[in-house]
């Protein structure tokens, strides 16, 4: 009976996390059935929490958004949903795909807080103005208001 260093345990875990969540190779050892159906659920876990903070962004996607996150996030690992709804409704402005209440949501958020996209948002302290699809969003004194919403 062979006994497994606790590196190899390591690296066949990371190698595994890897799969399931980072679009990484299914490990030796590993039927791909449950690899998979287990790396979907964790997929709709994912786009369930972003949806939680998103709801105008995948109120505008309808019944796109489940196949439209999972597009997107197919082999990047999470950042937290906050970061990953704020990542994809980034790369869906930048294609021209953002639906006009995604840019709404987006507008509000960047008038909110600094997102340079590696670390955590930070609330802004000084007056700032957001134009995301034709929404403009403005925050003063702590308070936001949308003043013109997306073109529809």
């Amino acid at each position: 009976m062979s006994v497994a260093r606790p590196g190899d345990l390591a690296a066949r875990q990371a190698a595994l996390v890897a799969a399931l969540v980072a679009g990484g190779p299914l490990p030796p050892g590993f039927a791909p059935g449950p690899v998979d159906a287990a790396r979907r659920a964790l997929l709709r876990k994912r786009a369930g929490d972003v949806a939680r903070h998103w709801p105008l962004l995948v109120a505008g996607l309808g019944a796109d958004w489940l196949a439209t996150f999972a597009r997107w996030a197919a082999g990047r690992p999470t950042n937290g949903s906050l970061r990953d709804g704020w990542d994809l409704a980034r790369d869906l402005r930048e294609r021209g795909e953002l639906p006009p209440l995604g840019a709404e949501e987006l507008a509000v958020r960047e008038a909110t807080a600094r997102y340079g996209g590696s670390a955590a948002p930070r609330p802004r302290r000084l007056p700032a103005l957001s134009r995301v699809g034709g929404a403009v969003a403005v925050q003063l004194a702590g308070r936001v208001r949308l003043l013109r919403p997306a073109r529809r």
